[in-house]
């Protein structure tokens, strides 16, 4: 992808392209300048949804995107932002930027319920698609997404294990993989070498979480 991708905790991912500054579940954001063009929320655990960290992050009049089943908590942030809010299995353009949800929950664990409606994003940037799948296991419409570059999450218990996120990415092959969601609450960094090591040779692992 044309363009700049850092992860900075947890699923606190940025992206810089098309001359748009986007931010996913901004987490523990002390250092991030109030620059973000769009904030997306992929669910309401306070490692992805904290009020206080897209307070940080955000401008006035950024665009904040989020499940629709969390607007009452959205409504009681205090920064004034445009909010956007999405149900799983849609197609949805906002301000120019277009960007899909793909449902994002567990098969066989209770953390993250179907029933939630809550959701991942494959964001088109620079022609080029970019999916964050939130916290979630190997489902089948995951197993379905295309994309040119992929965010996962490793760390196991409430997510995909490193294994089964490079055994969902070796299915989807985007040219880019990126672990997240490991070495902060759960996981370590071996998760993400693990993860490195399991993931097809034609695919890029790019770990991009400071330890």
């Amino acid at each position: 992808m044309t363009g700049n991708m850092y992860v900075y905790r947890q699923n606190h991912i940025c992206l810089q392209a098309d001359g748009r500054i986007i931010h996913v579940d901004p987490f523990r954001a002390d250092t991030s300048p109030e620059n973000a063009d769009f904030i997306f929320i992929t669910h309401d655990h306070y490692d992805h949804f904290s009020p206080k960290d897209i307070e940080k992050t955000a401008k006035e009049n950024s665009v904040l995107v989020f499940p629709e089943t969390m607007r009452d908590k959205v409504c009681a942030i205090k920064k004034n932002m445009r909010l956007f809010a999405v149900k799983p299995n849609e197609k949805y353009v906002a301000d120019g930027l277009e960007f899909e949800t793909v449902p994002a929950y567990n098969i066989g664990k209770p953390f993250h319920p179907q029933s939630a409606c809550w959701v991942g994003y494959i964001i088109n940037l620079n022609g080029k698609r970019v999916y964050i799948s939130g916290d979630t296991d190997a489902t089948p419409e995951a197993e379905k997404v295309k994309c040119d570059v992929a965010f996962v999450p490793v760390g196991g218990t409430y997510t995909m294990n490193a294994l089964q996120a490079a055994e969902l990415v070796n299915r989807i092959k985007p040219g880019i993989a990126v672990p997240v969601h490991y070495g902060e609450i759960v996981g370590s960094k071996k998760d993400g070498l693990k993860f490195a090591d399991a993931v097809d040779k034609s695919i890029k692992v790019d770990i991009k979480i400071p330890f």
